[in-house]
């Protein structure tokens, strides 16, 4: 379950995609199924959110993993790359950042 807190011992990885609204529900699509048949089920996955601005041009896709190295162990896989292609065919670009919560009100 993924928890937004300063005092949560994990690593967040927020990853962008531009894309049309054409595409916006065919990459979800995709991402949903990344997620649910590879990514969920790699070691020290926590949880995965994904949004859509109103303009449906943007997706961003909010994950958490246990460690830093458990996130890069998933993207380097075999499998990944092969999503990776999938991702590119249908969004303008993408990147994945690794972020620390340094803040959380509320």
């Amino acid at each position: 379950m993924i928890t937004i807190s300063k005092d949560n011992d994990v690593q967040t990885v927020v990853t962008t995609f531009e894309v049309t609204p054409g595409t916006c529900q065919d990459l979800l699509d995709e991402l949903k199924a990344a997620c649910d048949d590879f990514v969920s089920k790699r070691p020290g996955f926590v949880g995965a959110a994904m949004h859509v601005n109103d303009a449906q041009t943007r997706i961003a896709n909010y994950v958490q993993w246990k460690t830093r190295d458990d996130f890069q162990a998933m993207l380097r896989s075999d499998e990944m790359r092969g999503y990776h292609q999938k991702f590119n065919t249908l969004c303008k670009n993408f990147e994945p950042v690794m972020y620390d919560v340094v803040v959380s009100v509320g």
